[in-house]
């Protein structure tokens, strides 16, 4: 007479059986590493920020203007009870701002108590890139005043610069805002 198994003893044969199937199955390591980021852009340049560095996209507010500071300081807004400063982020580079204020965006920054929004001419949305080709900055950059800021750029159709809005706003000379 045949011994019979119980049921605790029929569930491991099922599974020894469904692991020694399973073996082959490719490891997680080997999927390429996903780099998201908020993708903007500032004049005819694409940047993107990495996703943990931007709290919020606004459109651009309306605010007050500030007496007594430097010109790229657009003003302060409300934002929920909050005071948010505005700051043009293509004007602190040098640069001029698109004429077009529709694609306008307001990227929010709160690290560390800064509490600021930066201006920029367009949004372009949540950005895919695939870690491993994080390319380091090239040294015929035409942009040296945006090097401090940037992590590398990673190349889709043009160059998309990595650009650190934490790092930004923990500048000195970003923080300087008084004439």
């Amino acid at each position: 007479m045949a011994q019979s198994k119980t049921a605790f003893q029929l569930l491991l044969d099922i599974d020894q059986r469904c692991r020694s199937l399973a073996a082959g199955l490719p490891l997680q390591e080997t999927r390429p590493q996903g780099w998201s980021g908020i993708g903007f852009r500032m004049g005819e340049r694409f940047y993107v920020a990495p996703m943990g560095e931007v709290d919020e996209i606004l459109h651009e507010p309306r605010y007050a203007a500030l007496p007594g500071v430097k010109p790229w300081i657009r003003g302060i807004a409300n934002l929920r009870g909050r005071l948010l400063p505005i700051m043009d982020l293509h004007a602190f580079f040098g640069r001029e701002l698109s004429p077009s204020r529709k694609p306008r965006r307001v990227l929010v920054i709160d690290h560390q108590d800064v509490f600021v929004g930066l201006l920029v001419d367009e949004v372009l949305g949540m950005q895919h890139f695939n870690e491993r080709s994080l390319m380091p900055e090239l040294p015929d950059d035409s942009e040296p005043d945006i090097a401090p800021y940037s992590q590398g750029l990673f190349l889709r159709e043009q160059a998309w610069r990595v650009f650190s809005p934490r790092a930004l706003v923990q500048s000195p000379g970003f923080m300087d805002v008084a004439l």
